[in-house]
């Protein structure tokens, strides 16, 4: 063979193993269409179905009390207070919703009760009053934050599902408790979110924002969704939904974002409850 077809060869074939290397770090994990059905085209209201002007707060029980009237789909994040009740609330501290300077953490629920969310008479809810709240009008999108006590916070807010009768799937920023999902509920659908490396914001170290922007990590849990902010997306990211990943798409404001997603999580406008015929994929 002559040395310069020896060398496309080899090149070749390195370039195929690397590529093989990245499916194996990015695919993701199988689902059934039955599987897939309750979330697939739909329109999740994001923290519920809350009012610009703060009268109907973020993650309140009125928030998705609306949301459930009209029969949309909800996305909320739960984490743990400081005595271990998992409660629906998005930010790590109190300041921005609550006026309090202090972590969700850092409060026992009965603490948090007595906490106004933006003035309103809505208080921070227990996930089970949420999952009372809604009462399976509508599939759920479950954000579990990262935080100290992750496998305490998956065990509980899983035990409170396998209850649930309503339709429900989960995700995080964190691989790892998708990954606790795999290894301990393989049975719900999971998701891993992410963003750009960019906007991780010094969260985390340089190189973890690219991994986790990338999804480098899909090998540890399999999500079989990735719930990826409306921004250009990298390779990696679209060779994971090529390979099979649902497209969920969040935050969205506008409507047409409906042509790009198998699902959408909005806020601040009313779209259609569904917005085409889920068909086979």
């Amino acid at each position: 063979m002559k040395t310069h077809e020896k060398l496309l060869l080899e090149a070749s074939l390195a370039g195929l193993a690397a590529l093989g290397g990245l499916v194996f770090l990015v695919a993701p994990g199988r689902a059934s269409k039955k599987d897939k059905k309750p979330f697939m085209y739909k329109n999740f209201a994001h923290r519920g179905l809350h009012k610009k002007d703060k009268t109907v707060p973020e993650n309140s029980l009125a928030a998705f009390e609306r949301a459930s009237a009209y029969g949309y789909g909800m996305e909320l994040d739960v984490q743990l207070s400081k005595d271990g009740q998992v409660v629906v609330f998005h930010d790590d501290t109190l300041n921005r919703v609550c006026g309090v300077d202090s972590r969700v953490d850092e409060k026992t629920y009965d603490e948090l009760r007595q906490m106004s969310l933006c003035g309103s008479t809505q208080t921070i809810p227990l996930f089970s009053e949420v999952l009372k709240t809604v009462r399976g009008r509508g599939p759920l999108i479950v954000e579990l934050k990262n935080g100290k006590r992750n496998e305490e916070l998956c065990e509980k807010t899983y035990a409170l599902l396998s209850k649930y009768s309503g339709e429900y799937c989960i995700e995080s920023f964190n691989p790892f408790i998708v990954r606790w999902f795999k290894k301990n509920a393989p049975e719900v659908i999971r998701g891993q979110l992410a963003n750009p490396p960019k906007d991780y914001n010094g969260e985390v170290g340089p190189l973890t924002a690219v991994i986790l922007g990338n999804c480098l990590l899909n090998f540890l849990a399999r999500p079989q969704f990735i719930a990826y902010k409306i921004t250009p997306k990298p390779f990696t990211v679209k060779l994971c939904e090529a390979l099979g990943a649902m497209k969920v798409a969040w935050t969205s404001h506008d409507w047409v974002n409906e042509k790009f997603y198998d699902a959408v999580i909005f806020e601040f406008y009313k779209p259609k409850l569904k917005y085409k015929k889920y068909r086979r994929i």
